[in-house]
């Protein structure tokens, strides 16, 4: 059976959409998200029915401020080079500008099935089960990592600050 790698994450917004605060985030929540679907190993994202980013869909965590991000992506490398290596990385880095980042885990990576999609319940789901039992191959991190046979592999961001560090 083949997989692709999944990942949701969650983040409370210090603010509503429209708020003042939160105008660069969502200037580029669409050229950020259209980087993404171009990027190589790009499978899937979450939208919401009128085809806009995932933010705006109502959240499973009863909390109108709580941010769902889920999706697809053929592996680790191409997740991880869209993450830490384009664009996104600024965001990622700046997150405290426009999330509340406390709480219990934010992020989740599993292995689902060619052909599956992941949902909301399944991303909340995966994430509390994180959260309650740590990480395993059915749930897991970048720092705790699970190939898709469930072995505990070196974690792949490992591997990347060490790409970084031979290359300087």
């Amino acid at each position: 059976m083949e997989y692709y790698l999944a990942q949701a994450n969650i983040a409370r917004f210090k603010a509503q959409l429209d708020h003042p605060i939160m105008k660069e985030f969502v200037d580029f929540l669409e050229p950020v998200n259209k980087f993404a679907e171009e990027s190589p190993g790009f499978v899937w994202r979450l939208k919401d029915d009128q085809g806009r980013p995932a933010s705006y869909i109502q959240s499973p965590f009863k909390d109108e401020n709580m941010a769902v991000n889920i999706s697809l992506w053929e592996d680790v490398d191409a997740f991880k080079a869209f993450v830490y290596g384009s664009v996104h990385s600024y965001f990622l880095r700046n997150k405290k500008k426009w999330f509340d980042v406390k709480g219990p885990s934010q992020f989740v990576l599993w292995w689902l099935p060619k052909g599956e999609l992941p949902t909301l319940d399944m991303a909340k789901e995966k994430l509390e089960f994180l959260e309650q039992n740590g990480a395993s191959p059915q749930a897991f991190t970048m720092a705790e990592f699970y190939d898709c046979t469930g072995h505990r592999i070196a974690a792949p961001l490992s591997r990347l600050r060490m790409k970084h560090n031979s290359s300087e």
